[in-house]
């Protein structure tokens, strides 16, 4: 699994805040299987809302690139988001007889609501590094958690949300996406990276995004 050699960077730099996101309770329970049905479909029902306001802030994305290149990398993204990532949500959540209109109209949690206010103001304030930054936990961290437990999991009932992101089709999304932010990167700030006065600004962008992920996961498993 490479996703690039920026997001290792970004990774370590969050320092425990990416073990406090990617092993979270909830994510382990996903993994076992002890995960409750009910903080799951909450946590569902919220990512469906979240995936919409993720869904424009990809859209923004396009606006702020500078290269043709990047626009249509972006736009891609909004097209998985939209048309493949969500479909699991609605399928998911219609078994449990949650309409996709009622996905739409749910009132959005206060964690949700910091979330995605923060990605989207990194890109209407920012840049376009700024933007990647803050949108690059969820993209990359959904991906290196499916791959964890597609390969750690046994017998859960959440199978099909693994096989999502562990899944060729979302793999291949955070190959692109790594490859994009890193192309992204050696264009604004040079092949020394770490040597540019923007590069703890951009770090700090990632790790609150990491925090504010984790936040997500506790808003699914207590309420």
């Amino acid at each position: 699994m490479s996703y690039g050699a920026t997001f290792p960077l970004w990774r370590e730099a969050a320092g425990d805040a990416w073990r406090d996101y990617t092993r979270h309770a909830f994510v382990e329970g996903l993994r076992d299987g002890t995960l409750p049905r009910g903080a799951f479909l909450r946590y569902l029902v919220q990512d469906y809302v979240f995936l919409v306001h993720f869904s424009r802030a990809w859209a923004l994305a396009v606006t702020k690139a500078e290269t043709l290149d990047e626009m249509r990398a972006c736009a891609a993204t909004v097209h998985a988001l939209l048309d493949d990532e969500m479909r699991l949500h609605v399928r998911t959540c219609a078994a449990e007889g949650i309409a996709e209109a009622d996905l739409f109209a749910a009132r959005e949690a206060p964690q949700n609501i910091a979330y995605t206010r923060y990605v989207l103001d990194a890109g209407h304030s920012g840049d376009f590094l700024d933007l990647l930054a803050a949108l690059a936990p969820c993209v990359l961290g959904y991906g290196e958690i499916g791959a964890r437990l597609a390969a750690d999991s046994h017998d859960t009932p959440y199978a099909d949300w693994i096989a999502t992101y562990a899944g060729e089709d979302y793999q291949h999304t955070c190959r692109e996406v790594g490859a994009l932010i890193d192309a992204a990167v050696e264009r604004r700030l040079g092949p020394e990276r770490a040597g540019s006065p923007r590069w703890p600004r951009l770090c700090a962008r990632f790790e609150t995004a990491t925090r504010l992920e984790a936040d997500f996961w506790g808003m699914g498993l207590t309420g």
